[in-house]
């Protein structure tokens, strides 16, 4: 039976293999698959080997300066930390509206009623020298036509977003109110339902502004909306989070309606909501949970002794 002799180690070492001027291949000489190419688009000059990434040999810690890379013939990449920006829509809201206090309950029989039509007849001046420049681009607009559109924009976006028709919610608002009004609602049910309307809509203020040009303009346009409405949330275990299907309650919204009035395509679309300060909160929204065994322990013993009383 013949020896057999162990056989000797042997230590392979990579090369590169030359294409043209300025251009080397790593081939590995373990494998011949496509995987281990590797393309270097720096030259080898005066013999200083080109840092090449492998699998186990690290990059060697070496970066030219500018004036290096021009010597050597060719340019370093720059590091460019860009952030795309949508011109389709604006960021915010061009001098909110501040709500007169008490709106809505004030009635423009009573002093305090009166007060607030005086106010507001003074905001409105600068409004109209704001509409001007908005008939400019947008002939067909008139503040009286818009604020049944607008009321009608709303109605339609709030049934979209309850049956979460996400393609037609895209053409009724902006980019902005669309990642405000969609967050959170994967995992709940909405339903939602116009009744009636307590209120005309009407349009309290106008802004027209431009951004980066002045040939790139936008409108923004506040309409007031007093609505009867109901609203109920479910969660993903259908419990009962917010409100109630069968609960019809007054709510009072001031909602702005933007338009890229540069984009001869560009249409009305609804992008946010100003709430006053003075508003009423909020009903707390009802959460399930998982509770801790101590938590459960002390849920017990709370009921026990409702039962026992």
């Amino acid at each position: 039976m013949p020896l057999q002799t162990p056989q000797a180690e042997m230590h392979v070492t990579p090369f590169f293999l030359q294409l043209h001027e300025g251009m080397k291949v790593f081939m590995s000489p373990r494998s011949s698959s496509v995987k281990s190419l590797f393309l270097v688009n720096k030259p080898d000059v005066s013999g200083r080997l080109v840092p090449v990434r492998t699998r186990k040999f690290p990059v060697p810690k070496y970066r030219p300066t500018a004036e290096q890379a021009r010597a050597e013939g060719f340019i370093v990449e720059q590091d460019l930390y860009d952030r795309s920006m949508n011109i389709k829509c604006t960021g915010g809201i061009f001098e909110p509206y501040v709500p007169p206090e008490g709106d809505g309950r004030q009635s423009s029989v009573t002093v305090e009623g009166l007060k607030q039509r005086t106010e507001l007849l003074k905001k409105t001046a600068s409004s109209h020298v704001e509409l001007r420049k908005i008939k400019r681009l947008d002939p067909h607009f008139g503040t009286k036509i818009f604020a049944t559109k607008a009321q009608e924009i709303y109605v339609e976006a709030n049934n979209c977003l309850a049956n979460f028709n996400k393609h037609r919610l895209r053409e009724l608002v902006t980019e902005m109110c669309y990642a405000v009004m969609v967050k959170g609602c994967r995992q709940k049910t909405t339903r939602w339902k116009f009744i009636e309307s307590l209120e005309l809509p009407r349009v309290v203020h106008i802004r027209y502004s431009d951004m980066i040009h002045e040939s790139n303009a936008y409108g923004q346009v506040t309409v007031r909306i007093h609505t009867r409405q109901a609203l109920a949330v479910y969660d993903r275990f259908g419990r009962l989070m917010y409100g109630g299907e069968d609960v019809p309650k007054d709510v009072l919204e001031y909602v702005v309606f933007e338009k890229h009035l540069s984009d001869q395509y560009g249409s009305w679309r609804m992008h946010s909501k100003i709430v006053a300060p003075w508003a009423k909160q909020k009903d707390p929204v009802i959460k399930t949970m998982v509770l801790s065994p101590e938590e459960e322990e002390e849920l017990n013993k709370v009921q026990g002794v409702h039962a026992k009383a």
